[in-house]
């Protein structure tokens, strides 16, 4: 690791400038890792013959891969702000006990995670529509990226400690290196190797083994200000247990995405038929564009928040609230009017069937037709976790999807004609409720929340 790891004061200096230090390597680190997904898909489609088929087989795991993220970014979205408002404070022992605490958990995830979804893979990618084409090619994948759980845990749940410390640079290379190796890997073990979907999960297995590597050698090594320490490994309850309280709403967020996915794809095929399922393929990723850079903006204003927030600077803190809200506003804005604008264009991205790009071109407009909203309530939801808000941040969590959203997606077309078009538009609707409803919660309770100080852990 480099001596000169850089590293930016959280408790003076421009806020601006701290967030832009902060953000931009959370966001660049985003987009690498939508991109190394989007390659990763395309890879496997090319495979001759049965690229279709594989395709479709390594889809099905997503749900599945959706859970281990969540149980990942439970400790990491739980754990980090935790850490920084402790920092905040001064009490650098309390902030490394809780990355240790953090770290046990992981390991234990990791361990129980990996014996029950290798053991029930066939079954519960069977439960997820395989059919006797695609599960070979689902199981085949599913089971080798399983295996390699440990990784994907370790790389998700404490990169989040490192970027609260401010390192953020650091954090970016660990996305970057693990997606610039999985590129590399991916064409060889695929198409030279001839190994296939196999090669596709083990080449991803390899490049988070890399990325886990380097945190942990970071994390344990001279530069970084909290260090991993064999006695804070040691699980305490009154450190373990805010954690959990604090991320339970980014599992529950993540967790829900399976839920969702499989309500989307069954009410589309039942009303639509594949045209409207593959425009949903399509629409998952541009949605993605838009809810991934928003998250990497949250990112790196997570640690300038919480840091001052424990540091009892509340002007410090409401001013980086508001730059963090104009930011995610503005570019959710600017992505919903391109969006509006140049519907085709985006869907010819993806692919060059023309009627499934002027379907999905018409679908763009009414899934995304409330798109700006989503940055009032990514960053009002976020910033209620950075400020150690558990509770209502995950209501907030839970109204966006599990209140609003998946009951839509099958009450809206019991009343209207359009049954497709009911579904579609059931993604607006409650972009544009959950948004109005988590900005006016936040607004209205933020001077409180500052006036009380943090929460004692």
């Amino acid at each position: 690791m480099s001596s000169s790891a850089p590293k930016q004061d959280m408790g003076s200096g421009s806020v601006k400038k701290l967030l832009f230090q902060l953000a931009l390597p959370a966001v660049l680190g985003q987009l690498v890792n939508l991109l190394y997904n989007i390659v990763d898909r395309i890879y496997i489609g090319h495979i001759p013959e049965t690229g279709a088929s594989a395709l479709t087989g390594v889809g099905l795991f997503t749900p599945l891969l959706m859970l281990l993220t969540a149980f990942a970014m439970m400790m990491g979205s739980g754990g980090a702000p935790l850490a920084a408002i402790a920092m905040g404070k001064n009490d650098k022992d309390r902030a490394e006990k809780i990355m240790g605490n953090c770290l046990t958990v992981l390991l234990m995830f990791a361990v129980v995670l990996t014996v029950v979804f290798y053991q029930l893979a066939p079954t519960l990618l069977r439960l997820f529509g395989g059919s006797d084409a695609t599960l070979p090619y689902a199981v085949e994948y599913g089971r080798i990226y399983i295996l390699g759980s440990l990784f994907v845990l370790l790389v998700m749940g404490m990169n989040p400690f490192i970027t609260t410390q401010g390192f953020a640079r650091v954090s970016m290379l660990t996305t970057v290196i693990g997606a610039a190796i999985n590129i590399v890997l991916d064409p060889i073990f695929i198409f030279v190797l001839d190994m296939g979907v196999a090669g596709a999960a083990t080449a991803t297995v390899l490049s988070q083994a890399v990325s886990a590597l380097w945190i942990l050698r970071f994390l344990s090594g001279p530069k970084t200000i909290l260090r991993l320490r064999l006695p804070n490994l040691r699980l305490q309850a009154k450190i373990i247990l805010p954690c959990f309280g604090l991320g339970v709403s980014t599992f529950v967020m993540l967790s829900t995405e399976s839920i969702l996915s499989i309500s989307f794809t069954s009410s589309l095929s039942r009303y639509g038929g594949d045209v409207a399922v593959g425009a949903m393929t399509i629409l998952t990723s541009l949605n993605q564009l838009v809810m991934m850079p928003l998250s990497g903006i949250c990112q790196g204003g997570q640690p300038i928040i919480s840091y001052n927030f424990g540091a009892g600077k509340p002007e410090r803190v409401k001013e980086a609230f508001y730059t963090q809200f104009a930011v995610c506003v503005g570019y959710s804005t600017l992505f919903w009017v391109a969006l509006m604008l140049a519907p085709r264009f985006f869907a010819g991205i993806f692919t060059s069937d023309t009627a499934l790009a002027d379907y999905t071109a018409w679908a763009i407009r009414v899934f995304l037709a409330c798109a700006f909203s989503v940055g009032f309530q990514t960053c009002c939801q976020q910033s209620f976790m950075a400020l150690g808000q558990a509770k209502i941040s995950l209501l907030m969590a839970c109204l966006r999807k599990i209140i609003l959203l998946i009951p839509l997606i099958f009450i809206l077309p019991q009343f209207m004609a359009n049954k497709t078009f009911a579904v579609f538009l059931a993604e607006p609707v409650s972009d544009v409720l959950a948004a109005a409803i988590t900005t006016a919660a936040f607004l209205l309770t933020f001077n409180q929340i500052l006036k009380k100080g943090p929460p004692r852990t």
